[in-house]
């Protein structure tokens, strides 16, 4: 039976899946993921491979639980704020900060390394996909915006998140890749995101 590293079973899990992140982390780093095998995550991390195989049948399997877990704390704090009744606009500025950041968590940090995107297309989508309720809560809040005529030329809601979710990947790679410009980047995203939603301009000024 391994051995127990914390003061209950729950504590110990939780240290081994802290493990897995960053021997995950680190291989990506060094390789593609498509080349990273059970036997590569389980010595980096220091596991037995039969033991790494009581935490994830294969190597989906253990990146989407990565992802569960990198996401559970990001999604309640976006889910609070897409719910708070401030306005839309501060709401998604807050929603921007929380989203940035978030990216300095290790867990997180896997989905924005170079050598990821193989590790991004094996979760899944719909429902199962972990961030799936993240995206929804920033559809609600540019709803209200629209609603409440603080944001305009959001006609297709999902079109425009969608759209604004790659200038948010990019600002979580940059500070994926330099967390010192953390405090830039989540204000040059916010000034974007906001910048698209208030503008006034027609599709006619745009061409």
């Amino acid at each position: 039976m391994p051995r127990i590293r914390a003061a209950t079973i729950e504590e110990h899990h939780e240290m081994v899946w802290a493990d897995l992140s960053e021997a995950v982390r680190r291989l990506l780093l060094e390789r593609d993921y498509d080349s990273i095998t059970m036997g590569h995550i389980a010595a980096e991390a220091g596991l037995a491979r039969n033991t790494l195989y009581n935490y994830a049948a294969d190597k989906k399997t253990l990146v989407l639980e990565l992802a569960r877990r990198a996401s559970r704390p990001l999604v309640e704090q976006v889910s609070a704020i897409a719910r708070s009744p401030e306005p839309a606009a501060a709401r998604l500025r807050e929603i921007v900060e929380v989203i940035v950041t978030g990216s300095t968590n290790r867990a997180m940090r896997l989905m924005f390394l170079p050598n990821s995107s193989s590790l991004v297309t094996d979760l899944p989508d719909g429902q199962d996909n972990p961030f799936t309720s993240l995206v929804a809560e920033v559809e609600k809040v540019v709803r209200d915006g629209v609603a409440g005529d603080e944001f305009h030329g959001a006609d297709d809601v999902r079109l425009t998140v969608e759209l604004l979710s790659g200038a948010m990947r990019a600002a979580c790679e940059r500070v994926s890749r330099d967390p010192a410009a953390l405090p830039a980047t989540v204000h040059a995203a916010q000034r974007i995101t906001l910048a698209t939603l208030t503008s006034r301009n027609t599709d006619a000024e745009l061409i």
